[in-house]
């Protein structure tokens, strides 16, 4: 029987290739890329390990059954035949094999009785775009091995690798495939605390220049931040079911010990959406904050402006009166009449800015 544990919502991808196609059709949805698919091995006990690297899934088959904990990782997954040969030899379900090709997976678990199908959201962060972009990762936990499916190499289980390579490190002492399940998807959560330490560097930088009213492209940062949270957000919320689901879960698979683990990843999990949750609000309190800082700036211009109009009209005034054509206007034949009209506008703009000075309107 199958049973599925999913977030409620769906990643955002082109589907139309697999329009009218029947269930479990091979469609890769993805980047379009060249090249042979890469595979790599550790199969590994306490006291020995083995690390080696392949091009045809069939030389992966003398470790298909070993008791020993075997992790077979492919990066890549543009190659269609080579990927229904994995299923073929590894006897995977054809609905497991369509949701691992078509990267725009939502994060979830799947219980098949022979293994556990797991799909989460590795994020990674681009320190020149400041921008956060998410791959698809999927696991396949049978009873003798752990399949991992990339869309690309180059990934986060580097320090998984390294501690294999070390005899005296708890993952070769656990000796689990579970385990080392486990510890994949607890490395990708933390990653994401890594990722929100970055974000919250981008809002603590973008909250100085809007203070200080610095940049152009404001409101450009502030939406992109926003784009980075929903991203986020929408790996990150349907991880805590999938990891709940693990956590409950009565399959032979897993072992209680390791369920003690995957409790733990999930209230890091939870934290995680405490803080996107607070990061969102910080976000939208910065664009208010934007528009206010802008709205001020535009007050203090426009008060500058008024207070300057202010005093030139008397000074308009009398200037309006004494350029007009009237014959008689005895001031105009005056001898100190253009210093006395002068000292009257002087003292009254004087006048007028200490006025305002003692009003506080500068």
């Amino acid at each position: 029987m199958k049973k599925i544990s999913s977030g409620n919502f769906t990643v955002p991808v082109k589907r139309s290739k697999k329009a009218g196609l029947p269930p479990g059709s091979l469609v890769f949805i993805g980047d379009k890329k060249e090249g042979d698919l890469k595979i790599t091995l550790f199969n590994y006990h306490r006291e020995a390990f083995e690390e080696k690297s392949f091009t045809q899934i069939e030389d992966c088959l003398p470790y298909r059954d070993e008791k020993s904990v075997t992790w077979i990782n492919i990066d890549g997954l543009h190659d269609i035949e080579k990927i229904e040969k994995i299923g073929t030899v590894f006897n995977l379900h054809p609905l497991t094999l369509e949701d691992i090709v078509n990267t725009g997976q939502r994060p979830k678990a799947e219980d098949y009785d022979d293994y556990m199908f797991v799909v989460i959201r590795m994020l990674n962060y681009d320190e020149q775009t400041k921008k956060i972009g998410s791959e698809q990762v999927s696991i396949v936990l049978a009873k003798n091995f752990v399949l991992s499916f990339q869309e690309k190499e180059g990934d986060l289980f580097d320090p998984i690798r390294i501690r294999i390579r070390d005899s005296k490190s708890k993952i070769r002492m656990e000796s689990g495939n579970d385990y080392l399940m486990y510890r994949m998807i607890d490395l990708v959560v933390d990653h994401y605390f890594v990722l929100m330490e970055k974000i919250g560097d981008n809002i603590e930088e973008l909250e100085e220049s809007i203070m200080r009213l610095k940049g152009e492209n404001i409101l450009e940062e502030i939406q992109s931040i926003k784009k980075d949270l929903l991203l986020m957000r929408r790996s990150v919320y349907p991880l805590r079911e999938v990891i709940s689901f693990l956590d409950k879960n009565d399959s032979k698979l897993l072992n209680k010990r390791t369920q003690r683990h995957i409790r733990d990843v999930y209230d890091h999990t939870v934290q995680i959406i405490e803080t996107l949750e607070i990061f969102r609000e910080m976000v939208t309190g910065l664009k208010d904050a934007y528009h206010s800082t802008l709205n001020i700036q535009m007050n203090l211009v426009m008060k500058t402006l008024t207070i300057i109009a202010t005093i030139f009209i008397p000074l308009t005034f009398i200037a309006g009166v004494y350029g007009m054509n009237f014959t008689n206007m005895p001031e105009l034949e005056w001898h100190y009449g253009y210093y006395v009209i002068m000292a009257v506008m002087g003292a009254i703009f004087f006048g007028m800015l200490f006025y305002f000075r003692k009003l506080k309107w500068f």
